[in-house]
């Protein structure tokens, strides 16, 4: 008896990356659309960058710390953003913490198309939580991913925690 698996957010995911690409910045539109932030994924906001959740997680609770400011090089981030992107970081690894108890993270950012950024005019930083025994057999031979639980959850849940714990940002 065949079993199916479905994974309804990789047509999303082929959808999205087949329609016609934005002249827009899509990191800059997030930033200056604060009405619509539950339903653009931005669990957080501060000073000098925000946070929000990866539309196409690699794991559940992959998120991103994204700078307002519209540069493609970390040389042009003040000591002021990175300082920000680092109290997030610690901030938001800890609310995964909380949320999720995962083993440990993977933390940075794809500088440049070759270096695999898909965005790659805004930097930006990923965070994300992984638990021993993440990376199974799944992707490599379904080219599927398990996210157990859905992004729109996880970003109500790390925004939460996120809004109601005093830290260093």
């Amino acid at each position: 008896m065949a079993k199916h698996l479905f994974s309804p957010w990789r047509s999303e995911y082929i959808e999205e990356f087949n329609k016609p690409k934005s002249k827009k910045c899509l990191f800059c539109t997030l930033a200056s659309d604060k009405l619509e932030d539950r339903k653009n994924l931005v669990i957080y906001r501060g000073e000098h960058c925000y946070v929000v959740m990866n539309k196409f997680p690699y794991n559940s609770g992959h998120l991103m710390i994204v700078p307002y400011k519209h540069t493609a090089k970390l040389t042009k981030l003040t000591e002021n953003e990175f300082t920000e992107i680092m109290n997030l970081t610690v901030r938001c690894s800890e609310a995964l913490t909380t949320l999720y108890k995962p083993h440990g993270f993977n933390f940075g950012a794809n500088i440049g198309r070759v270096a695999g950024a898909g965005i790659e005019k805004h930097i930006h930083f990923h965070l994300v939580p992984r638990w021993n025994g993440d990376v199974n057999f799944m992707p490599v031979l379904s080219d599927v991913k398990v996210v157990s639980q859905s992004i729109q959850k996880i970003a109500d849940s790390l925004q939460k925690v996120l809004c109601n714990t005093k830290g260093t940002v």
